[in-house]
């Protein structure tokens, strides 16, 4: 075998079909956890694997689970088809993710390798018509794989050869341990395991001697966000509360972050009061929470993947601090009682091209932390990270800059210079906006938006189904308007506009009344009958000429 210090796909002795699907994907080279787990995974050891957010943790075990299954089926002898692979996680998107990426791994092979994901619990019907096919890979939350065994839907005891746990650090932290350990009674005594993680902790260690034999530990010496060449950090010290809100509606507004940005807070309740507090200045966000359907959910990352929004505001349960140990997370905590415990956002999901992440509220942990800023710098792209701090919270942000930069290193969150001093105009603005979002007005908003997306996703499923264009209008960042809105906050008045900022804000300007003019007249073109004004006595207009 070739030095594992340079190999390359081509030489890991993987299928040609894979190869090629490796180099539909724009994969050159493998990246680090890559480049040492598959090779491991391929010899049949087990795997303890840490590597940060974005390094490619999925493709590391799904190009080795499929390469083992298409050698099996290859030279094998002819067997029944049975459930070979199982890969756990802890939520729908990120199962929907991982099914996502072994489809396309599999293009070139799909007829030898069938995956199904079981994690959308409303599907219980169809999903038990889809393993009563057997795929050779099922992919779902450890509490949903655990019901289809318990149903007899799925049975893994003869045929099971690879388990994967994706996400580990999150499995217990998300109330799976009692399903997990219940899962396990119900696999062979031998089998082929892999943990893939961004952290280690004791939840990890308790896995570990749960799933894996002598397993081979990677731990890659590599930091666990990309380096400041990449990836900026700043903090910000907001005085008050009221800063905060004024601070970010300086930034968007005055379009001082400029691409994609993803807004974390630590409450949904928070959620909706920051989206309608930008919807007073005509600044359009999403929420994204467990509240709204598993098809939603995915609509919304998908649209913001392909540019059609700019803002995503996001809230995790994970994020808001360790819920106890067995108890399944997201319930009972103030303002996230409803939300879909197997849903989360901070860690794992594939956010395409972020370029800021924004902590309007500092995360609970140094490890939520690390899972946030991993939305972005992500495959070799800049990115930054700005963090809102308060004054009492500056021994917690201690903490999360002790785990970036260990000890004796350089701090790795910069001070963000700003001159709060300088956007003082605008503070009237924000107060008036701020009252104007009661907790009336946010119960308002989140019932009117529950109501129109289960409209959207079970009631026109097959309209969209038929017509998927029109699924690409349907928009999730329209205006709720439960608040009143005052049309004047929309505009920036350029006397409010910092002098050493004026530059910035006036080309983005023009820009804008540019492409509105250009609008309005492509209207007045395609429209010959526009300014059809009536002469004389009372006529219908004639039609033009084609």
């Amino acid at each position: 075998m070739a030095d594992p210090e340079s190999l390359g796909f081509e030489h890991m002795g993987l299928d040609p079909r894979l190869l090629q699907a490796v180099a539909d994907l724009g994969w050159s080279r493998p990246t680090l956890i890559q480049e040492k787990a598959i090779p491991l995974a391929l010899e049949g050891k087990d795997l303890l694997a840490r590597a940060r957010t974005g390094s490619g943790k999925t493709a590391a075990y799904a190009i080795p689970m499929l390469q083992l299954l298409l050698h099996r089926k290859a030279t094998g002898p002819v067997v029944e088809q049975a459930v070979r692979g199982v890969v756990l996680v802890p939520t729908k998107e990120l199962a929907r993710q991982a099914q996502s990426m072994i489809q396309q791994l599999s293009a070139y092979c799909s007829r030898d390798v069938r995956v199904a994901n079981v994690s959308a619990a409303e599907d219980s019907a169809s999903q038990r018509a889809v393993l009563m096919e057997k795929p050779d890979v099922v992919v779902g939350t450890p509490s949903r794989i655990l019901s289809h065994l318990q149903q007899d839907n799925l049975k893994l005891r003869d045929s099971l050869e690879l388990l994967v746990v994706d996400e580990a650090d999150l499995i217990f932290s998300f109330g799976f341990e009692e399903e997990l350990k219940s899962l396990l009674c119900h696999l062979p005594r031998i089998y082929q395991a892999f943990l893939m993680s961004a952290t280690f902790n004791e939840d990890i260690q308790a896995l570990k001697e749960l799933v894996l034999h002598n397993p081979v530990t990677l731990k890659l010496q590599e930091s666990q966000l990309p380096g400041s060449d990449q990836l900026q950090q700043f903090q910000v010290v907001c005085e008050t509360e009221e800063d905060k809100f004024l601070l970010l509606y300086a930034l968007l507004k005055l379009s001082l972050i400029r691409g994609k940005s993803l807004l974390f807070v630590n409450t949904l309740e928070r959620s909706y009061r920051l989206r309608l507090f930008l919807e007073q200045f005509s600044i359009p966000t999403c929420v994204l929470n467990g509240e709204l359907p598993l098809r939603s959910r995915c609509h919304i990352i998908s649209q913001f993947n392909q540019g059609f929004y700019d803002c995503v505001i996001a809230t995790d349960a994970e994020v808001l601090g360790a819920p106890a140990k067995g108890k399944r997370q997201g319930r009972g905590s103030k303002g996230n009682k409803a939300s879909d415990p197997e849903s989360g956002v901070a860690r794992g999901i594939d956010f395409h091209h972020v370029s800021a992440v924004l902590n309007f509220d500092l995360p609970s942990t140094p490890e939520a932390y690390i899972h946030r800023a991993g939305r972005t710098a992500r495959a070799n792209n800049p990115g930054i990270v700005l963090t809102f701090v308060l004054p009492t919270e500056q021994s917690h942000l201690g903490k999360i800059e002790e785990l970036l930069c260990g000890e004796g290193e350089a701090p790795v969150l910069l001070p963000y210079q700003f001159r709060m001093e300088e956007i003082e105009g605008f503070r009237y603005r924000c107060r008036d906006a701020m009252r104007s979002v009661t907790k009336q007005s946010i119960r308002e908003a989140r019932l009117k938006e529950i109501k129109e997306e289960l409209l959207h996703s079970e009631k026109l499923k097959t309209y969209f189904e038929d017509n998927p264009r029109d699924l690409q209008l349907l928009r999730h960042d329209l205006p709720l308007h439960p608040a009143v809105v005052k049309p004047h906050l929309g505009h920036v008045p350029d006397y409010l506009v910092p002098p050493a900022l004026r530059d910035l804000v006036r080309p983005h300007k023009k820009r804008k009344k540019l492409s509105s003019c250009r609008k309005a007249k492509k209207v007045k073109t395609q429209n010959p009958l526009h300014n059809f004004k009536h002469r004389g006595r009372k006529s219908r207009p004639t039609a033009m000429p084609s």
